[in-house]
Parts: structure tokens; C-alpha cells; sequence
């Protein structure tokens, strides 16, 4: 589940760079919560062949991660917002992300 949720927000900042076969792939995978065989039958190719897609994905993901480090950027923003009081502040925060 952890897995998910990282994988979730790697996509949320880095989905606009995959390509769209592998953007269908992923949320295919991870929001319909389809499985490999439904996957291989609706795009007609093996099971196999959907498996290397979405691991090269998820690859993608964790090298733009790894290159832009936007995720942990993001981490740790959220927790210096819980320190400031300034709700005018917070806002112009909140519409940076």
C-alpha cells in the first residue's frame, strides 16, 4: 500500500512526462486497479509485455525523482508549513504546489 501511495505521488508531479502508452498503463494499473491479464486482453499484447511496460514506468518515475527530487522537495515543504501561522501566507504556499 505504502508502494502505492509513493508511486501515486511520483505521478501526481511526473505523469506529464511519461508517454501516453505508458501514462494509459499506469492509471490502468494503479486507478482501475486492473490486473495484467485485463490489461494484456484490452491492449492485445501478453501479460509479459504489460509487466515491462509498467516496470520501465516506474523506472521513469524514480529517475525523475532521483534528477529533479520533487517529491522530497514537497515533503519537506509540508512540514515547515505546519509552522507558520500566516493563513495569507499558507495560501500563496498551497498554489505554489
Amino acid at each position: 500500500m505504502e508502494e502505492m501511495l509513493y508511486y501515486n505521488e511520483l505521478y501526481d508531479l511526473y505523469g506529464k512526462l511519461l508517454t501516453n502508452t505508458q501514462r494509459k498503463y499506469f492509471e490502468d494499473y494503479y486507478f482501475k486497479n486492473l490486473s495484467y491479464s485485463e490489461m494484456s486482453e484490452n491492449y492485445k499484447i501478453s501479460r509479459n509485455a504489460v509487466f515491462k511496460q509498467l516496470h520501465i514506468t516506474l523506472k521513469k518515475l524514480e529517475e525523475y525523482e532521483e534528477n529533479l527530487g520533487l517529491l522530497a522537495k514537497k515533503k519537506k515543504f509540508e512540514k515547515l508549513k505546519v509552522k507558520i501561522k500566516d493563513k495569507e501566507i499558507l495560501q500563496e504556499l498551497d498554489d505554489l504546489f
